[in-house]
């Protein structure tokens, strides 16, 4: 990797959001790069795994541990830094820091303080999943993971009937199949698509009814990270109010 001059970097502090990439390591930016270089701190949720990733490309930034069972305490630390002029950057063990993975807290403390705060665009598995879906690309709801249990996961599906987006949930491949049945039970057998793996080698896309997606699921055990895609309600199709 080539030397990166600070000075790209303004005099003030900046909090620099830098999506990482979800599979591929060839999704990571020119400028993602450029600022994990420059930045005094990089505040990542695993330091092995993040480690692993900057010495691929050649970067022997300083690390500091930030994930949602320490943000609070590391918040003190990481604010006195962006406050003395220093530069972080956050990122997560894959993709866009904040989307289901910390992010908001530090942010929005900077904000407070009047501390400027850069998101760069980059990696994420929400917007390839949904383009590459099939399903209307207009409108779109993303909930990120829906409730562990049944009993709450139906009830937060419940208010979500008479959405006409498109919606969008992150998944775990062992309650996959139980997140489908639920949907299954709860919106009737709308078009739906499974993305998992997207920009890695097993990239796959399971596109169908959810009564077909559940046969899927019931059949095969799916691995990675699954992005459950749901279409939205249709007006005539809306319950009675």
């Amino acid at each position: 990797m080539r030397n990166v001059n600070k000075n790209i970097l303004p005099d003030a502090g900046t909090l620099y959001l830098v999506p990482t990439p979800i599979g591929n390591l060839g999704d990571i930016t020119a400028r993602a790069l450029e600022i994990l270089q420059a930045a005094e701190l990089i505040a990542c949720e695993d330091t092995r795994l993040s480690g692993r990733l900057l010495a691929h490309f050649g970067l022997k930034s300083k690390l500091i541990s930030y994930h949602d069972f320490n943000e609070e305490q590391r918040l003190p630390k990481l604010l006195a830094v962006l406050e003395s002029g220093g530069h972080i950057a956050v990122i997560t063990d894959a993709g866009a820091p904040g989307i289901s993975d910390p992010a908001y807290r530090i942010v929005r403390a900077a904000i407070d303080h009047g501390i400027t705060v850069s998101p760069l665009p980059g990696a994420n598995a929400l917007i390839p999943a949904l383009t590459g879906s099939g399903l209307p690309l207009d409108r779109f709801f993303f909930e990120g993971f829906p409730p562990q249990k049944s009993g709450s996961r139906k009830n937060r599906l419940t208010r979500l009937v008479d959405f006409e987006h498109t919606l969008i949930f992150y998944e775990s491949p062992h309650r996959i199949e139980k997140t489908v049945r639920d949907c299954l039970e709860v919106f009737g057998d709308r078009q739906a698509c499974i993305a998992r793996e997207i920009s890695k080698i097993h990239e796959e896309f399971i596109r169908g009814t959810l009564s077909e997606i559940l046969d899927t699921t019931r059949q095969r055990k799916l691995k990675g990270e699954i992005v459950l895609m749901i279409a939205g309600a249709t007006r005539r199709k809306k319950r009675q109010s």
